[in-house]
């Protein structure tokens, strides 16, 4: 780690502070992004948003509000975020206009998972970590989905090598499942969406400040070092090519 990330930790020095430094097109990006949720509200119903209440998914809540497009929102709430998801889950339903829907996986399928595995068999194997993302948030998913036409999510091409090719509309699983795929931040850049957050000051997960670009369960997230890929911190004892909790793979 150099010295200099450490002074900015030590220092405390903000996300916003640190990463908001907008492409030189950002003003055509913001206009092309907020076309298309006017597009996918007025063409698709039903419709939502799947929310992580990470960086990416504050900036669409924030656009949803203030576009007023009537397009509700869910998140996963696992049973394992962190204190400070929880503590910006209740801010963000407190203030919303768009209604915040909270899904959680069956109690039953978790401590039995706990008592035959235990608590931290996410770190044993993949297949495991895989079924303890399966019973928190894929099954909670397909509930979240169940009836849409489609939903929209804060995946960017510049997250990962497996995210490169995400597309501002998604409509490769309409055929299996009826269900098209928005992305409207796919081209923003990492401080596209810090600079978006700093003017016009939207709350986002303190955690941001400690250097965890992308956020999910407690145990299966961590902070970064510069120089290390912006997913690092997930999975982290993974090879990179299984980063992905299912959530965004396609059959």
């Amino acid at each position: 780690m150099t010295s200099s990330l450490i002074a900015s930790r030590n220092a405390l020095i903000k996300a916003t502070e640190l990463n908001a430094k907008a492409s030189p097109d950002f003003a055509a990006k913001l206009a092309e992004t907020q076309a298309l949720l006017k597009r996918a509200a007025a063409e698709f119903t039903p419709l939502t948003q799947a929310s992580s209440l990470g960086a990416e998914d504050v900036v669409i809540t924030h656009l949803i509000n203030h576009l007023q497009l009537d397009i509700p929102v869910f998140v996963l709430e696992t049973g394992a975020l962190h204190t400070e998801t929880l503590a910006l889950l209740e801010r963000t339903q407190a203030h919303s206009r768009a209604p915040i829907h909270v899904f959680r996986p069956v109690l039953a399928s978790v401590i039995q998972f706990v008592r035959d595995k235990g608590q931290d068999a996410m770190y044993q194997s993949i297949a495991l970590r895989k079924e303890c993302c399966g019973i928190r948030k894929m099954e909670p998913l397909a509930r979240a989905l169940k009836g849409q036409r489609a939903w929209i999510t804060g995946l960017r091409q510049a997250q990962s090598s497996a995210r490169a090719e995400v597309p501002m509309q998604d409509d490769s699983e309409v055929a299996t499942k009826n269900l098209s795929k928005f992305n409207p931040l796919a081209r923003w850049t990492w401080g596209d969406v810090w600079h978006y957050i700093a003017e016009h000051q939207v709350d986002y997960n303190p955690l941001h400040d400690q250097f965890f670009p992308s956020i999910g369960c407690a145990p299966c997230s961590r902070a970064i070092s510069l120089g290390e890929e912006f997913r690092a911190g997930r999975w982290w004892w993974e090879d990179e090519s299984a980063k992905e909790c299912g959530l965004h793979v396609k059959s």
